[in-house]
């Protein structure tokens, strides 16, 4: 068995005390890859650990303070597999919303120049984030931590874009998401903590961590009504195809 990780936090201080307990943690339970979300302290981490990738970019809850340019230095770097996480959060409005939208449309510029995949986050900002990216012409990426229905995943899967499922699925009441984890074709899917946030059951309210994905990628097997083993490997391979080794150039 090896699972994939595809979106944790690893360098944030919640981690500050038992990082490498952690990453251990993580081989223990078979989940060999770790993509660890930044700026240049995410890869710097991925650069200390062979298991370990970067995904470079400015969140949206920091807009007011960058301008989108930020990880335009790292885009070259051999550990930096897409830039992200970026996009729209409307539910907090840590920053201005017309900053976040001018941050996340010269994110996607960066991305189509350096041909990454881009890693999305969206929240209460849906239609703003589709039209922002349809009139990007990114057509390679994940929408990080699904939270939304099938409706919206077939949307995404439109655009030809990656759905990451993380603990969410596992709670009771996300029936919207599972019924998303469902039609979604298998060749689109992936699985995430969002480590240290949104442990799934049975670690709900605890620190989440890597190794948890485990229970993550069980919970979507069930869903689907398939093997682990089939989804492990499923999900291994989706990753694997977009963050290393690439797609056609966006048109």
């Amino acid at each position: 068995m090896s699972l994939v990780d595809s979106h944790c936090h690893l360098d944030g201080k919640e981690f500050d005390a038992d990082r490498e307990a952690v990453i251990q943690r993580a081989l223990d339970a078979g989940v060999e890859t770790l993509v660890v979300i930044g700026l240049s302290p995410a890869v710097a981490l991925a650069e200390r650990f062979d298991n370990l990738y970067a995904v470079a970019g400015v969140h949206p809850h920091e807009a007011s303070g960058h301008d989108g340019t930020e990880a335009s230095p790292l885009v070259n770097h051999p550990k930096v597999v897409a830039i992200g996480e970026i996009g729209l959060d409307y539910h907090y409005d840590f920053s201005p919303r017309d900053q976040q939208r001018a941050v996340f449309e010269r994110q996607l510029q960066l991305a189509r120049e350096s041909n990454l995949p881009v890693v999305i986050h969206t929240r209460e900002a849906w239609n703003d984030t589709l039209a922002i990216i349809r009139e990007s012409g990114v057509r390679h990426g994940i929408f990080h931590c699904f939270s939304e229905g099938p409706e919206e995943a077939a949307q995404a899967l439109d655009l030809g874009f990656h759905i990451s499922f993380s603990g969410i699925i596992t709670f009771p009441k996300a029936e919207k998401v599972r019924d998303a984890a469902r039609l979604a074709p298998h060749d689109r899917i992936l699985v995430e903590t969002d480590a240290p946030y949104l442990a799934p059951i049975p670690y709900r309210g605890k620190r989440n961590e890597p190794a948890y994905v485990v229970h993550t990628a069980q919970r979507l097997a069930e869903i689907r009504r398939t093997t682990f083993d089939e989804i492990t490997a499923q999900t291994t391979q989706n990753w694997r195809r977009l963050c290393l080794q690439g797609t056609p150039a966006q048109g």
